[in-house]
C-alpha cells in the first residue's frame, strides 16, 4: 500500500459446526474451496478453527463494503460444504477444548506454541484489523503517536466478546483481556521518530522478546508488511456495516491526526498507566459505562466520548465524502447496541448459549 489514506481490512472468523455450534478445527478443509472470485485473500489463522480474510487496497467505503461482504460470502460457502458456518465474534460463546484449539501447523505458529504454551492455546479470539496507507515512515510514526487518544472509544464501539468459556465474562470485550497476555500487546508508548521505533524493534529482537517485527501485537503499530498504520484494537464485528464503520472511523482519525501534525498542533500524551486504565474501562463496559477522556484526563459518559470522536473526525470525513455514512453507522450501533449487547440479549431470551452462536452466525452472513 503506497498511497496515503487507502484502506485494507482483515477479518478473523471462527469455524462452527452448524448442528452443535461447537468450534471445529477444519480450516485445512475449508480453505481449498475458499478462493475469492474478486479481490482479497482468505487464509489460515493461529488456530485451526479460525480463518482470516483480507481485502485488497480500497479507496472508498463502497469498495470496503463490497470486498468485506464478498469475502464473507466466499468463506461462508466454503464452510457450508462441510457443515460449518463462519462466526464473527471476538470470542466463542460455547468456549473450546483441546481438540478445537489445535494450532495451525505453520512454522511461525508452531514457534509461538513452543514459546508461549498456554497463552497460544487459549488465543481463541478474533479481531478486525484496519490498515490505513501512509507512505512516509516518519509521518506514520508521528500520526501513530496521536491516534492513540481515540483507541478506547474505538474499542468501546466494537466490543463484541462478552462470553468466555461458556460464561458471561462481565466484559464488553473480553477478547481484549485475553489478548493482553502477549508480552508485546497493549497500547505502545510515544516515539520521537522512526529511528526511535526501529531502535526498539532491534532491542526486542536482540533480547528474543520477538522473532519478527510482526510479533509486535500493539493496538496500533506501523505494519510489518505494508506502508500502513495498522489498527488492531477492534473485536471482530458481527455485521459488514460495523466493519465498514470501523474502517471509516479509523481512516477519519488518521486523516484528522495527520492534519494536526502538519499544522503543528499540540496533542495529549498522558502516562502509560492512564492509557491502560482507559483501555480497560472500554473493554469492561463498552458503551454502557463511562469512558476515559485521554485529552482531559477525566471520566466522561460514553455518549459524550462518541460525540467527541465524531466531532474530531467530521471535517476529515466530510472531505472524504464519508461523513453521512459513518455518522449513520455509529448511530446504528449506539441506538441498537454493540455486538456485546446484542449477544447478551440473545442469551437472555432463553438462557441458551446456542442462541448466541445462532445470532453471531446470522449477523455474520447478513449483508455478506
Amino acid at each position: 500500500m503506497a498511497d496515503d489514506f487507502t484502506i485494507g481490512v482483515e477479518e478473523e472468523f471462527f469455524l462452527v459446526d452448524v448442528e452443535t455450534r461447537q468450534l471445529r478445527p477444519v480450516a485445512g478443509d475449508v480453505l481449498p474451496g475458499a478462493a475469492p472470485a474478486g479481490g482479497g485473500e482468505i487464509g489460515p489463522e493461529l488456530q485451526q478453527c479460525q480463518i482470516e480474510t483480507g481485502t485488497g487496497i480500497c479507496r472508498t467505503l463502497d469498495e470496503v463494503a463490497d470486498e468485506v461482504g464478498g469475502l464473507r460470502r466466499t468463506a461462508s460457502a466454503a464452510a457450508a460444504e462441510i457443515g460449518c458456518a463462519i462466526a464473527s465474534s471476538g470470542t466463542h460463546a460455547l468456549g473450546f477444548d483441546a481438540e478445537s484449539s489445535r494450532v495451525t501447523p505453520k512454522p511461525a505458529y508452531l514457534r509461538l506454541e513452543r514459546e508461549y504454551r498456554m497463552v497460544t492455546h487459549e488465543q481463541l479470539v478474533c479481531g478486525c484489523h484496519v490498515h490505513i496507507g501512509i507512505a512516509d515512515p516518519e509521518v506514520a510514526i508521528q500520526v501513530a503517536n496521536r491516534v492513540r487518544t481515540w483507541l478506547p472509544t474505538l474499542l468501546a464501539l466494537s466490543g463484541n466478546s462478552p462470553f468466555w468459556k461458556g460464561v458471561d465474562s462481565g466484559y464488553a470485550s473480553f477478547r481484549t483481556e485475553v489478548w493482553q497476555r502477549w508480552p508485546m500487546s497493549g497500547t505502545p508508548g510515544t516515539f520521537r521518530s522512526r529511528a526511535d521505533y526501529d531502535d526498539l524493534v532491534q532491542s526486542l529482537l536482540a533480547v528474543d522478546a520477538i522473532d519478527d517485527p510482526a510479533r509486535i501485537y500493539w493496538d496500533v503499530r506501523p505494519s510489518a508488511k505494508f506502508d500502513t498504520i495498522e489498527f488492531r484494537v477492534a473485536d471482530a464485528n458481527l455485521l459488514v456495516d460495523e466493519s465498514v464503520m470501523t474502517a471509516g472511523l479509523v481512516r477519519g482519525i488518521v486523516v484528522a491526526c495527520h492534519r494536526q501534525m502538519v499544522d503543528g498542533e499540540e496533542w495529549a500524551d498522558p502516562r502509560a498507566e492512564v492509557r491502560r486504565a482507559a483501555m480497560w474501562r472500554a473493554a469492561r463496559f463498552g458503551l454502557e459505562g463511562p469512558l476515559v477522556d485521554l485529552e482531559g484526563c477525566r471520566s466522561r459518559p460514553a455518549a459524550d466520548m462518541v460525540d467527541r470522536l465524531l466531532a474530531f473526525v467530521r471535517p476529515a470525513l466530510v472531505d472524504l465524502g464519508d461523513w453521512e455514512r459513518v455518522r449513520a453507522l455509529v448511530a446504528q450501533v449506539v441506538d441498537g447496541g454493540t455486538g456485546a449487547v446484542r449477544q447478551r440479549r440473545a442469551f437472555q431470551r432463553r438462557h441458551r448459549l446456542e442462541d448466541v452462536v445462532d445470532l453471531v452466525v446470522e449477523e455474520t452472513a447478513a449483508g455478506g
